[in-house]
């Protein structure tokens, strides 16, 4: 085996140990025995398993930063892009379904400084621009379209998550009713939203 083989070969194993044990369950050794190789060769390749889960997970986010934004490059009406923006993520954790569980185990949308949330957000960023335009033409105010694209990219990332263990409804009959809460919401939006109740002042 080349050295380029061996490494692609670490690379799997290690793909496959951190999405089943998570990063601090996974050792070296675990890595180096299912390998059949020695520690060192592990250590030899990334410095240890930090360095090859570093490798991982770069990987992984640039695999699925691609997978989402694809979508959003070709014009279409804005409510095919959140379908084929559904339907991407969804294909990606049917096919990546290990890639996906290490991203969302070790970094989890909830946290700020987390892989996930951060490829998340360039998602987002994307989707602002196909939301300001939309706005734009329904005469709705475009400054707002940073927090719509955040909560839209954010709703269809939780519901992947989910979807990652219970696999239920089929991804299709999933992504249908993302689009139906997200587009129908999206297509209802007041101008000058405010809330049906004010909340009481302490003490009144």
């Amino acid at each position: 085996m080349t050295g380029k083989e061996r490494r692609e070969q670490l690379l799997e194993i290690g793909r496959t140990l951190f999405a089943e044990k998570g990063f601090e369950g996974t050792s070296v050794e675990d890595i180096a025995a299912s390998a059949g190789v020695s520690k060192p060769v592990v250590y030899e390749h990334f410095g240890g398993k930090e360095g090859l889960y570093a490798v991982i997970v770069d990987r992984e986010v640039q695999r699925l930063l691609v997978t989402l934004t694809e979508p959003l490059q070709v014009r279409a009406h804005p409510k095919v892009l959140v379908e084929r923006t559904a339907l991407a993520l969804l294909d990606y954790i049917e096919t990546n379904t290990d890639g996906f569980r290490i991203l969302v185990r070790d970094s989890p949308v909830a946290q700020a400084t987390g892989t996930f949330s951060s490829l998340i957000g360039d998602v987002a960023t994307q989707v602002e621009g196909v939301l300001a335009e939309q706005f734009r033409l329904r005469r709705l105010d475009p400054a707002t379209a940073p927090l719509y694209a955040q909560m839209l990219v954010g709703m269809i990332a939780l519901t992947g998550q989910w979807w990652l263990e219970s696999r239920s409804p089929d991804k299709a009959t999933v992504a249908a009713h993302l689009v139906n809460l997200a587009w129908n919401g999206l297509h209802g939006l007041e101008a000058a939203p405010e809330l049906s109740t004010t909340p009481r002042t302490r003490g009144a």
